[in-house]
């Protein structure tokens, strides 16, 4: 990761509240071009949104934030991951992501293991989780361990490369990457 973000931290020195929450649409609208600017200061490949420390996301707030920076045309870094995501957060941004056809790997508090969020195919799931336990590898062993086709590996793990879910090396491997 190049730039770990956290959103409380933006939140207080965005609109100077002491709250946690990350609620309303102009709030979300705020949070996002202050998460660009800190992008574009500090730019890299990666960059974590760091959802730890906040209590209540809403809809409109996991549109704003994760949904529309997801779809920026101007985003200065390769992949944006979300960790610290809570359960309720997790539904929030799914939902927002859903309504745009996006996908953003996040790291779920319960459960510290990486998974996509947002628009996927049964079959993105499938070769993202075999992607895990393989770490860098190319279609064929994915394709073998889930007992198809290379082509149907090699289009999943494509899509997902553009969507900026797995990294895509030009040897033809791919990688997850760092998440956490």
């Amino acid at each position: 990761m190049s730039a770990v973000i956290r959103l409380d931290l933006l939140l207080h020195e965005t609109l100077c509240s002491p709250y946690h929450d990350l609620v309303t649409r102009p709030t979300g609208a705020a949070i996002r071009a202050s998460v660009l600017r800190a992008l574009r200061d500090a730019p890299g490949v990666d960059a974590a949104l760091d959802f730890s420390a906040v209590r209540v996301m809403d809809f409109s707030c996991a549109d704003e934030v994760v949904a529309k920076l997801l779809a920026a045309d101007d985003l200065p870094v390769a992949r944006v991951v979300l960790r610290g995501v809570s359960e309720d957060h997790a539904h929030a941004i799914e939902h927002a992501l859903n309504c745009h056809g996006l996908a953003v790997v996040a790291v779920v508090t319960n459960s510290m293991r990486p998974r996509l969020l947002g628009s996927v195919s049964d079959d993105g799931h499938a070769v993202f989780d075999a992607l895990i336990a393989f770490g860098r590898s190319l279609a064929m062993p994915i394709a073998d361990s889930l007992s198809w086709p290379a082509t149907r590996a090699q289009d999943a793990l494509q899509i997902l490369a553009r969507q900026r879910c797995v990294l895509a090396y030009p040897d033809a491997t791919y990688e997850l990457g760092a998440v956490a």
